[in-house]
């Protein structure tokens, strides 16, 4: 959290490491690469893949969708509030075939609170009427919540899917439509902490159909994509006010406890 990081391309391969060079602490944000290796463009220290003094890559990983870095420490050191970092992120079940959407958003709240607003299914048509419309619970149990829903295409058209929500890790909703138009879809929603009381809220979309038109429909990804990431991010244009309203209440609350104690009996 608030640290500055650099990541760059070598062989294909993605890496990462902080932004500061050790020598005298140098920008590498414009470094160039000698042999896939940053130089620092204040002194020309080249760091090699070992690291050098106190600086050392991050475990990365690009899952061809998103780019993850771990930055507590080597896998397994499970420092820094982490039980047991992995090397590689706990991707869900992806479709083979998609097309897909990437929004990133900030927000002045706490992870917990993105995935709680995620996890209440039933503000969705009252708060998103033009996305939404009928819903029903179908499952809502402690692996797994299960919902139908009408999602509004245009106007008074609309479809009806049946979605599955699941957390794979502390920080992660996953959304996928089980029957419906657009069966087999999955949507990624990461919560990532900044620092107190801020959140990065990274939103992958991997739309995918069995239609036999959707081949077709792939070729034109870089028309449809931005649609994709529109729809995406008006969605939680208000999804991050409703996750910031539950941080303040939660805060309050917890100042009042703090007010409670410190009055004399």
């Amino acid at each position: 959290m608030g640290r500055e990081l650099v990541a760059w391309r070598a062989s294909g391969e993605l890496h990462v490491g902080p932004a500061a060079c050790p020598h005298m602490g140098a920008s590498l944000e414009r470094a160039k690469l000698c042999d896939g290796r940053p130089v620092c463009p204040w002194h020309g220290l080249v760091l090699p893949a070992g690291g050098h003094g106190t600086w050392r890559e991050h475990p990365a990983f690009d899952d061809g969708v998103l780019a993850w870095v771990q930055l507590n420490g080597k896998p397994g050191d499970g420092d820094a509030g982490e039980s047991n970092p992995s090397e590689r992120p706990r991707l869900p079940v992806r479709p083979e075939h998609f097309i897909s959407g990437v929004i990133r958003m900030e927000a002045r709240c706490e992870p917990r609170d993105v995935l709680q607003n995620r996890l209440d299914p039933w503000h969705g048509a009252h708060f998103h009427p033009y996305s939404f419309g009928e819903l029903e619970v179908l499952e809502d149990s402690t692996e797994a919540l299960v919902l139908r829903v009408e999602k509004r295409i245009f106007g008074p058209l609309r479809v009806e899917v049946e979605a599955k929500f699941d957390c794979p890790d502390e920080r992660t909703i996953v959304m996928t439509i089980l029957d419906g138009e657009g069966a087999g879809s999955v949507v990624e929603t990461h919560a990532t902490a900044l620092g107190p009381g801020r959140t990065a809220i990274v939103e992958a979309t991997l739309a995918t159909s069995p239609r036999a038109g959707f081949r077709w429909i792939r070729g034109l990804q870089g028309f449809v994509r931005p649609f994709i990431e529109r729809s995406a991010r008006r969605l939680w244009v208000d999804d991050a006010a409703y996750a910031e309203r539950l941080f303040e209440l939660r805060q309050r609350e917890e100042g009042m406890e703090i007010l409670d104690l410190d009055v004399p009996g």
